[in-house]
Order: C-alpha cells, then structure tokens, then sequence
C-alpha cells in the first residue's frame, strides 16, 4: 500500500517525496517521522475545495493535536486553513507560527483560568464551550480584559460511531460537551446568552476518529440543525456557525475503505443544507475541524530492526529500536498499521512476523505483519502515522523522542530535532540535601 509520493524506486527501496528512505535512515537516524509534504498540502486543498464547491459559507479548520508543529502551523496557514487546538501549548505553538489568532479556534474539556486568558488576550476567533461552569469562567476574564468573546457550545447529540470506544466522542455517556438529551446543552447556550461579554455564535460537536462509515456523519449534521431549530422556538437565538468537527478515517490496513474527501463533503453538505430547509433555517456557517484525515496518511515512520527472534511453531519478533514512545495507539486503541521492508521493498512477503518494540512491555507494534525476510540491520517504514504518534510521543524507559523531517521534491529538512540524552534531563533537579554525604561512597567517591 503506498500512499501519496511513495514509490518503489530503481533500488528496490522505498521513497518519498523523492528520497531514499533507507538515505534518510542512514543521515538522521531512526526512530525518525518523515512527512510526506506534498501529500499533507494535497489533501488540505481537496478538502477546502470538497466543501467550497458545495456549500457557500465554510471554513476548514486544522484539528491540530493530530500533529502539532510549527512548521506545519505554517503550512496549514499557507493552505488557508484555520486551526483549531485543544491547549496553552498547542495555542502558543500556533502563535508563534505566524496563524492570525482571529483563525484559532479553542476546544478542551477543562480549560484553565490561565488558558482563557491568554485565549482572550491573544484574540482567538472562538472559544467552545464545553461545560456550565465555563461559561462564567470565561465571562469574568473577558470582563477582566474588557472584550467581548464569540463562543461556540460543545454538545453531545448522542451519536455512537462505529469505532474504538476510547475514540467515541458524540456520545450522551462523554466528558466532551453537554448533551441534548435532558436539556443541558440548551440550559448552556442560555448562560452564554445572558453572559454580557460572550457573544453566542454557533454550536460545536465531535462524534469520534477513524471513522469510515459516513452514516453517523449524517445522523450528527440532522441531529445539530435540529437542536439549532429548537434553540430558534424556544430561546428566540439564531445558530450563525455549526461546527460538525472532524472524525474521517484513513487507510491503515488494506481493507481499510474510507470514504472519499468528496463523498463526506457530499453527504455533510446535503445533510445541512435539506434539514435548513426543513426547518425553515437560514444555512450557517458551515466548520470543519479535519486532522487525522489530513495529516494521517502523510507520515511514515522508519525503525532499524535489531534482534529477530524465532519463537518455533509460535511466532517471530522482530524488534525495532522504537515502539510505545514513538506510538502509543496500538496500546491504547488496539490500532492497526502495515508495514514495508524499505531496503527490500521489491521482495515478495513471503513470511509473517510480529514487530515489537523495545520497551519493558508486551510492547506489539504490529502483529502478524506479512513481510519478505527480514535481518537484522533493515529498514522498517510504519505507514500512516501522521496523526496522533508525534503528537502522543513519550520518554517512557527514559527514550528520546525521534526527530520529525519533512520531505518534498528530493530534499528532507528536519523540522523537530532529535532528543538528546541530555535533553532528558534537562529539567532534572536533585535537592541539596541528595548532593553530599553519600552512602556508600568514600572520600574519593
């Protein structure tokens, strides 16, 4: 399964964005996140024109904790998208990027005092409202800077999506939002109505991930602009914006089919645009907070494979020198991923192989991975892993974090630099009271 500029090139090795994968194994080192460029801007711009071409009032918005650096804050700006982030640090990092704060959006589920504020002060285009207590939380900081604050509602329509349970966020049973199911959503849009310094603009959900059945998408954009109608009859308030969130899923595995950028646009569009009529509504700005979906398939990941383990009549490990530090989701989600040999690229998959990582757990990256035969030394590129594996990345068994480099046209530019042993301590403190008199030490010690 190649995806974007992969191909196979005249050394039977895997390339993208015109280079060697096995090269940039070799110059940068492994664990190491490649992105493929080209690939992220094409599928930036197949979805501002999926929706542009159907609907006349749309913005598309970057969901950013799929994949969050500055340089692709700058791309995303570059490709006219909005971003939309769920923390301080994802704020700052677009801030410091160069987005307009007018074309930040900010979610999160328990927004400090102190993330407000610098919400407000730096002048983001929305803030959503996820609970009851918000609401006079962010209206005594926009009295404090003596600014009015455009906010959207989180709600939760009740719709379950088919995927991992730990992905299902438009649920009644979530942490995310308020339901509509007994009232709460609509006793929160009356706070902000009655909060002076909150301008009530539109209402906010997000079903879940990886989905790739558009059904549910449909269920969501009805069950919104039905809450919307109801808001109209019983609070007299006009929905401006309706934000149907993100949630498309991607190739992982062949088999995996999801629908087009095209085919969601179409259904999402004709959802909103029949139930408006519907009701009598006039449409709304139309959001969209894609990530997964845009970033996802444009990442690889490149491991050197270390010891190859033959269990007879049971399986053979093939470990890598990453895993759960580098990607979390099989541990967390029981995801799924394929795999190509990048310096064999060309050879048959022959044999079957578990990969695992290097870490103190049952640390399985991919099992039953159909693979030529692979030694010690090899080039293992992980495909689609753009989203959510930088982003989620840890130093557990004290690893450093891989390096991020971008690839386009034959060149590969780092835009994260590898961790470094130091930088693993760098925040380290010892007190005073642990640097002398040592057990254990003599004099010399």
């Amino acid at each position: 399964m190649l995806l974007g500029t992969q191909r196979i090139n005249g050394n039977g090795a895997l390339e993208i964005g015109g280079c060697d994968t096995v090269d940039l194994a070799r110059e940068f080192g492994t664990p190491l996140y490649v992105l493929d460029e080209d690939y992220f801007r094409e599928t930036c711009r197949k979805y501002r024109a999926a929706f542009e071409s159907r609907y006349p009032k749309v913005e598309v918005s970057f969901s950013g904790k799929a994949f969050m650096t500055a340089a692709v804050c700058r791309i995303v700006d570059e490709e006219g998208l909005a971003l939309d982030v769920s923390s301080e640090g994802e704020l700052h990092t677009g801030l410091r990027a160069g987005l307009p704060a007018s074309r930040i959006l900010l979610h999160g589920s328990n927004k400090s005092p102190e993330e407000l504020a610098t919400a407000v002060e730096a002048g983001v285009g929305r803030v959503a409202i996820d609970n009851l207590p918000e609401v006079e939380r962010l209206q005594q900081v926009a009295v404090e800077k003596g600014v009015s604050v455009d906010v959207l509602v989180r709600v939760a329509p009740g719709v379950q999506a088919d995927t991992h349970t730990h992905i299902q966020t438009g649920k009644v049973a979530t942490k995310f939002g308020l339901a509509i199911v007994g009232g709460a959503a609509k006793e929160c849009v009356g706070e902000v109505l009655n909060a002076a310094n909150l301008n009530f603009r539109g209402i906010h959900c997000h079903i879940g991930s990886q989905i790739l059945d558009v059904a549910p998408f449909r269920e969501a954009a009805d069950m919104m602009v039905d809450f919307a109608a109801e808001l109209r009859d019983e609070l007299g308030c006009v929905v401006e914006e309706l934000d149907l969130g993100g949630g498309l899923g991607v190739h992982y595995v062949p088999g995996d089919e999801p629908p087009s950028v095209d085919e969601y646009a179409e259904l999402v569009t004709g959802s909103v645009r029949a139930r408006c009529e519907k009701h009598g509504l006039p449409l709304p700005r139309l959001l969209q907070e894609p990530g997964r979906s845009l970033v996802g398939e444009a990442g690889t990941t490149l491991y050197t494979v270390g010891v190859v383990k033959e269990i007879p009549g049971v399986c053979t490990y093939v470990s890598v020198d990453g895993g759960m530090s580098d990607n979390p989701r099989p541990a967390l989600y029981d995801a799924r991923y394929d795999a190509v040999v990048a310096n064999k690229a060309r050879e048959p998959r022959s044999t079957k192989v578990t990969v695992s990582g290097k870490h103190c757990e049952t640390d399985t990256l991919i099992a039953d991975l159909d693979a030529p035969e692979i030694a010690p030394g090899d080039i293992l590129a992980v495909q689609t892993t753009g989203a959510y594996n930088y982003s989620m990345a840890s130093n557990y068994n004290r690893l450093p974090r891989p390096a991020v480099v971008i690839v386009s046209r034959s060149r590969a530019e780092v835009i994260v630099e590898r961790e470094t042993l130091d930088d693993l301590l760098r925040l380290d403190r010892i007190p005073d009271r642990l640097q002398s008199n040592r057990p254990g030490r003599d004099a010399a010690g």
